[in-house]
């Protein structure tokens, strides 16, 4: 008997996996049996403060239900990039006869047992609730504040983020950030701080890869994935795949002005990330949402000293301005994402940039960052029928 807490997309999938399983909300938990023993599955999205999981018994995350029946695993987590990572891995390595799936796509429950090669995105989430299972080769790209309001702090999410490295044993693999390199674990350590240091490891010509950063990380990790795996260095395929929309997306209205759509950037990180190939240009920062609890202190020691002006939007606006007056950066307070784009609009030029990398969450003003992304370009390219 298999117990699921929640009746989402995961919860769905281990029930159709799986026989005698029951699904469970906080609108039917009083049907739950406290004292039951039953394997209890948590949907990652269920914080662990909520009253379902404090009372339940001996929880785990799906990925558990297959600890000793899984292929060949590569794990990708981190705050940024981790999505666009593991479709690179499963672009370079589909030929091979790989899946992907785990936060992304196909749920853990639904992948092809038989398929070789198993690429997971795992969130910080899904780590929290994981008893025994673990990755053949984990990918840990660097990590900052984020899921705050969730973990109930830094450490927490850190802590979860870290936790593969606990269960891995001698022959597997883990490529980290060097800040953890003293982190204890069996698994054969691999430590960078950054790109260059991972073409050095591993032998790439960085030169032969058609990304700038943030996605040129990415395809280093990826290609570096296929290297430890198969000894190949894979540039042509790498440089066909086709980033996703919403990410430094780069597009020009019709006065020929560049706009980038950075929707999701939902975390401090992630936009000064994004930030970094336009330090040279005059820079219009859309910023704000729901940040989560996160401490945004560190984005603004980083823009005080760049060509910036911020557009606040979002439920945090007020905070957002209150940094700009500590650290001395010129703002609006547009507010709303269209009066922004507006505000924008009568100041930029050819030789000036404008993004949206909000740093936030969406769902205080949209459902989603995609939504969210799709608008900010609408309003971008309605601006000649003002």
């Amino acid at each position: 008997m298999i117990r699921v807490l929640g009746k989402g997309g995961t919860a769905q999938a281990v029930k159709e996996k799986f026989d005698e399983v029951t699904l469970y909300d906080d609108s039917d938990f009083v049907k739950y049996d406290l004292e039951s023993n039953d394997i209890t599955i948590v949907s990652p999205g269920i914080p662990p403060y909520n009253e379902m999981v404090q009372k339940a018994k001996n929880l785990q995350s799906d990925y558990d239900l297959f600890a000793d029946t899984m292929p060949f695993s590569i794990w990708i987590s981190g705050t940024n990039g981790k999505t666009t990572t593991t479709q690179m891995i499963q672009h370079l390595l589909e030929d091979k006869g790989s899946v992907c799936g785990g936060n992304i796509g196909t749920a853990i429950s639904l992948l092809d047992e038989k398929a070789p090669i198993w690429i997971l995105e795992t969130s910080s989430f899904t780590f929290h609730y994981i008893k025994k299972a673990k990755p053949s080769l984990y990918i840990l790209l660097p990590i900052s504040e984020d899921h705050i309001s969730w973990h109930g702090s830094y450490e927490e999410y850190r802590k979860a983020k870290l936790k593969p490295l606990d269960m891995m044993i001698e022959g597997e693999i883990a490529i980290i950030p060097e800040e953890f390199k003293d982190y204890p674990t069996s698994a054969y350590k691999i430590t960078y701080k950054n790109s260059d240091d991972l073409c050095s490891i591993f032998e790439i010509d960085k030169e032969e890869v058609n990304f700038k950063e943030p996605f040129l990380l990415d395809a280093i990790l990826a290609l570096a994935s296929k290297k430890i795996i198969f000894d190949e260095v894979d540039y042509k395929k790498i440089n066909t795949y086709k980033v996703d929309e919403h990410k430094v997306e780069e597009f020009y209205d019709k006065e020929h002005r560049l706009w980038i759509n950075d929707s999701k950037a939902t975390n401090i990180d992630a936009t000064i990330n994004a930030l970094a190939s336009y330090i040279d240009k005059k820079i219009y920062l859309i910023l704000g949402g729901d940040d989560k609890g996160a401490n945004l202190e560190p984005m603004f020691k980083y823009i005080k000293d760049l060509d910036v002006e911020i557009f606040a939007i979002g439920s945090n606006f007020e905070k957002i301005t209150s940094y700009c007056k500590k650290f001395d950066i010129k703002f609006c307070e547009s507010k709303k994402l269209q009066k922004s784009v507006y505000d924008i609009a009568s100041k930029h030029d050819k030789n000036s940039v404008a993004i949206l990398s909000p740093a936030a969450s969406s769902l205080d003003q949209f459902p989603s960052y995609a939504v969210r992304g799709k608008e900010f370009k609408n309003f971008v390219n309605s601006l000649s029928k003002l």
